[in-house]
C-alpha cells in the first residue's frame, strides 16, 4: 500500500517505541511510563499499529471537526445582521446584545468578535501609549459629587443637525443621573437641564464640569462682573459646589460614557428612526432606565447625599440671567445696547444714582427689580449694537442660526437704454 503519512513529534517518538514493544525489547509498563498513558492504551496502539502499521498510531481526532464548532446557522445569523445599513458599525458586545434578545442561548462575545475578524468586519484596536494618572477613590455616597459635561456629535448621522448632549453621572455610582439634548453649550441650555435634575433628584453637594467659560471665568484681570459666571452664581445660592476638573482624565466617569452614549446611544436612535431633539429627549428615560441597570454600581454608604430644595428656593428666580445696572439721575438704564427709561408711581428722586437688578428669563422676558420691588421700565431707544462674542463650543450653533441676507434681484425698467438699444435692434433688421 503506497502513499505519504504525516505525522508530527510526537507521533514519531511514539513510533519508536511501540515498535520496541512489538519487537519484545521494552516491556509495556516502561512504555507507558514513557509515554506518559496508560498501561490499556498501550495495548490498543500496538494493536493498531500490528493492523494499520504506522498510520495506526496518528491520532484520529485529526481532521475531524470540533466538538466546540460554531454552527454555520449562528455563523450566518451575525452575518445577516450586520448586512442591514443599520447596523454596519456595531461592536461584537452591541451585536451579542442585541442577537440574545431573541436567541438567550447564544454563541458567547468573543466567539462574534471571531466570526467578525475573519470576514472582515472588525479590527482590534491598536494600543496607544497613555499618560499614567493616579487613580482617585469613589464617594461614598449618591450625590455627593456629580460629574457634569456635554458631548457635541452627529447624533443623529446627517438625519438632523447636529446638537450637543448633557451628561449628568454621579461618581460613587457611575449611574447617569440626567440626560439632555440641546443645540449648544451654553449658560441657558445648562441652567434649564441643571433646573430639571434638581427637580427630580434635589440638590447634590458638588458638580465636577471643566473649565468651560459657562461654569468658570478665564480671562485673567476681567473687570466687569463680581468675579462668578451666572451659572456659578446660581450655584451659589442653591447650596451646591463647583469643582472645575484641570484636564479631562480628572472626570474620565463622564467622557467615558460620552463614549459609551456615542456607541449605544447612537445606534439605538438609528434604529428608532429618531431626528429630532425633542423625539430624542423623549425616547432617554426608558433607553436611560435600561443603561444604569447594566452598568451602574452599588455606592459605599447606602444614604442619598442629595437635599431637598428649601422653602426660600425659587428656581425660576434663580435660574435665570442676573445683573446690577446703575440708574442714571434722569432715571434711565442701560441693558443689552437699549436705553430704558424707569417709572415710579411716588419718590421718584430715590431712585437715583442706586443700583437696580435686571433679570432675564430663557424665553428673552426682561424685568427690573429695586429692593425685591418690580419697577416699571420702558424701552427708549435701541444703541448700536456691539460684537457677540460666543465661545468653540457655541461657534457652530451660532454659525447656523446665521440666514445670509438674499440680495434682490435688479430688473431695469421698459424705458432703460439697455432695452432701449434691444427695441432699436429688432426695428434695424
Amino acid at each position: 500500500m503506497k502513499g505519504r503519512i504525516y505525522m508530527n513529534v510526537n507521533d514519531l517518538d511514539r513510533l519508536q517505541v511501540i515498535e520496541q514493544v512489538c519487537k519484545k525489547k521494552m516491556k509495556t509498563k516502561k512504555a507507558a511510563k514513557i509515554l506518559g498513558i496508560s498501561v490499556r492504551q498501550v495495548k490498543r496502539l500496538k494493536k493498531r499499529f500490528n493492523k494499520d502499521g504506522a498510520k495506526g498510531l496518528i491520532s484520529q481526532k485529526v481532521g475531524t471537526p470540533s466538538n466546540n464548532k460554531i454552527s454555520s446557522e449562528k455563523r450566518l445569523l451575525v452575518l445577516n445582521f450586520l448586512n442591514y445599513e443599520d447596523h454596519r458599525d456595531f461592536s461584537p458586545v452591541l451585536v451579542h446584545e442585541y442577537i440574545s434578545k431573541e436567541h438567550p442561548s447564544f454563541i458567547s462575545i468573543t466567539s462574534v468578535r471571531q466570526i467578525m475578524i475573519q470576514n472582515g468586519l472588525w479590527s482590534s484596536r491598536k494600543t496607544k501609549s497613555k499618560k499614567v494618572y493616579r487613580l482617585r477613590q469613589r464617594r461614598p455616597q449618591e450625590g455627593e459629587l456629580v460629574q457634569l459635561d456635554g458631548s457635541e456629535h452627529d447624533w443623529f448621522e446627517g438625519r438632523g443637525s447636529r446638537c450637543t448632549l448633557l451628561v449628568y453621572v454621579d461618581d460613587a455610582t457611575s449611574g447617569t443621573l440626567f440626560l439632555k439634548f440641546v443645540r449648544s453649550e451654553n449658560t441657558m441650555d445648562y441652567m434649564e437641564a441643571t433646573k430639571e435634575y434638581i427637580e427630580i433628584h434635589g440638590r447634590p453637594r458638588t458638580l465636577y464640569p471643566d473649565k468651560h467659560s459657562v461654569f468658570k471665568i478665564n480671562h485673567k484681570g476681567a473687570l466687569s462682573g463680581d468675579g462668578r459666571t451666572q451659572f456659578a452664581r446660581a450655584m451659589e445660592e442653591l447650596g451646591i459646589g463647583i469643582i472645575c476638573a484641570n484636564s479631562p482624565q480628572a472626570k474620565g466617569r463622564v467622557e467615558r460614557k460620552n463614549r459609551d452614549f456615542q456607541n449605544r446611544l447612537v445606534k439605538a436612535m438609528r434604529l428608532a428612526k429618531i431626528c429630532t431633539i425633542e423625539a430624542a429627549n423623549a425616547f432617554i428615560p426608558p433607553f436611560l432606565e435600561e443603561f444604569n441597570r447594566k452598568f451602574a454600581k452599588v455606592p459605599f454608604n447606602p444614604i442619598n447625599a442629595h437635599r431637598p430644595l428649601l422653602d426660600t428656593h425659587n428656581l425660576d428666580r434663580i435660574f435665570c440671567l442676573k445683573y446690577t445696572r446703575c440708574i442714571s439721575k434722569n432715571l434711565t438704564l442701560s441693558y443689552k445696547n437699549t436705553l430704558y427709561q424707569i417709572y415710579a408711581d411716588r419718590l421718584e428722586y430715590t431712585l437715583r444714582n442706586t443700583q437696580a437688578e435686571v433679570f432675564e428669563t430663557k424665553d428673552g422676558k426682561i424685568s427690573f427689580e429695586r429692593n425685591g420691588k418690580v419697577l416699571k421700565a420702558i424701552p427708549y431707544r435701541e444703541m448700536e449694537a456691539d460684537i457677540e462674542e460666543v465661545s468653540g463650543k457655541e461657534l457652530l450653533a451660532a454659525l447656523a442660526s446665521i440666514k445670509p441676507e438674499k440680495k434682490k434681484r435688479y430688473i431695469p425698467g421698459r424705458n432703460h437704454p439697455w432695452k432701449r438699444g434691444a427695441r432699436l435692434s429688432k426695428n434695424r433688421f
